[in-house]
């Protein structure tokens, strides 16, 4: 019988926090090159926010926000694709056009890219579950409170016992979200490799550069938190920038292939 030739995984390079600033620095770069571009990507982020906004405080709505937060991890993937495409195009010294980058996001509904979509978007529902989960352990059979009218319920034994528990609930599941997409994301995008192998891959350059990953999560959930405050008009930028840097971080937890 022939040998077929069994394909390795990629491997992963150790970082320093000196490739967190090269990354940054590379992001930016990258963003000033096609800011357009960048900036509509960031604007399909901060209409979802604007519509979750409405939702909360105009209609008063709080059921019908479950869908549209699922916007976020849903269509997350694919706006990424587009930002991972501009920055390898910029790599390669290459023109970066609309056509060019949406017709990378369109090919990629053919590859893997749905099935990590569909990963983050159970999980996002996992959180959903587990939120009203912690609600239903600290407050027992009390009603759902609705936290527009009052924050008080929160100084209350009931309401100290589900911010502890709603965060390491939550922090367990970002860790896991996180740690499967940083490097597993633009890894798709890159190579012709699997969903699995690319979240093992992603996972173990995450335990790999413990502290370097966490301290790029921890960055990247400030600059994000920042960057709503106003209105959700700083994702705008600062959400194609992370993109771009994401790539390029990428690119250097990943060795190149042989």
């Amino acid at each position: 019988m022939e040998d077929v030739a069994v394909k390795q995984p990629p491997e992963v390079a150790e970082l320093d926090f000196s490739d967190l600033k090269v990354a940054l620095s590379k992001g930016w770069k990258d963003f000033l090159k096609a800011p357009f571009i960048g900036i509509i990507f960031g604007a399909i982020f901060a209409a979802l926010g604007w519509l979750m906004l409405a939702q909360t405080f105009y209609w008063k709505s709080d059921i019908s926000i479950v869908p549209l937060a699922a916007g976020f991890p849903l269509v997350g993937p694919f706006v990424a694709v587009g930002m991972y495409e501009i920055s390898r195009l910029i790599e390669r010294g290459e023109k970066v056009t609309w056509g060019s980058v949406l017709a990378a996001i369109w090919e990629e509904r053919k590859r893997q890219i749905p099935s990590i979509a569909f990963v983050v978007v159970f999980i996002f529902l996992i959180w959903v579950y587990m939120a009203h989960l912690v609600f239903a352990l600290s407050f027992g059979l009390k009603p759902l409170v609705n936290v527009l009218s009052s924050l008080d319920f929160l100084l209350t034994q009931e309401g100290i016992t589900m911010l502890i528990l709603g965060t390491l609930v939550g922090g367990i599941l970002s860790f896991i979200l996180f740690s499967i997409t940083v490097v597993g994301i633009p890894l798709l995008v890159d190579r012709e490799v699997d969903v699995v192998t690319a979240m093992v891959t992603s996972f173990s350059s995450v335990l790999n550069n413990l502290k370097v990953m966490l301290s790029w999560g921890v960055l990247v959930a400030v600059l994000l938190a920042l960057a709503i405050i106003p209105a959700f008009f700083g994702l705008l930028i600062v959400l194609p920038v992370l993109g771009h840097a994401t790539w390029h971080l990428y690119k250097l937890a990943v060795l190149p292939e042989e």
